[in-house]
């Protein structure tokens, strides 16, 4: 059965822009998946981790039927892609994939955590998302967002996009 769910693209190493769209590309070309909206692109912050440069951040929604453990899959795919190397954690990455939410699921096992158990409170999830859907309603708890990320948080000037990026 179709439903919604939600995926969060960030890149900030190497060509941030053709990781992202690459990323959005291969999802609407899945012959699993019925429909992609992408929010706006924002330019934030790191949050945690060592120092280094900003990501670039984007909420991704899906329409399709593929099993969370396949889309788990599914986002590990297009990190490899990506040439992603899993080093130090909330360090730098050529592009990280996380599943946000799954319309009407919940799971809690080792290897993945849905709703994402921090995207409650992360602006550079729930500012995008807000684009797409109400945080609040997909996560299925308030936002915390702590007022210090806010300010970290830049939407990316549409002239500022590249040349295909998606609508």
């Amino acid at each position: 059965m179709s439903r919604r769910v939600w995926l969060s693209l960030g890149s900030n190493q190497g060509d941030r822009w053709t990781f992202l769209l690459r990323a959005v590309t291969t999802l609407r070309q899945h012959p699993d998946i019925t429909e992609v909206r992408c929010s706006q692109v924002f330019q934030t912050a790191p949050v945690g981790g060592p120092s280094q440069g900003d990501y670039l951040n984007c909420v991704v929604e899906l329409v399709t039927d593929i099993a969370a453990s396949e889309l788990l899959a599914l986002a590990q795919l297009l990190e490899s892609a990506a040439g992603r190397e899993r080093g130090e954690q909330w360090g730098p990455r050529t592009l990280d994939v996380d599943i946000v939410a799954i319309e009407g699921e919940i799971h809690q096992s080792v290897d993945l955590v849905v709703p994402h158990s921090r995207a409650h409170e992360r602006a550079f999830v729930v500012i995008p998302l807000a684009e797409l859907a109400d945080p609040a309603q997909v996560l299925g708890r308030a936002t915390t967002v702590p007022p210090t990320q806010l300010g970290t948080v830049h939407l990316v000037a549409a002239t500022d996009y590249p040349r295909g990026w998606p609508a």
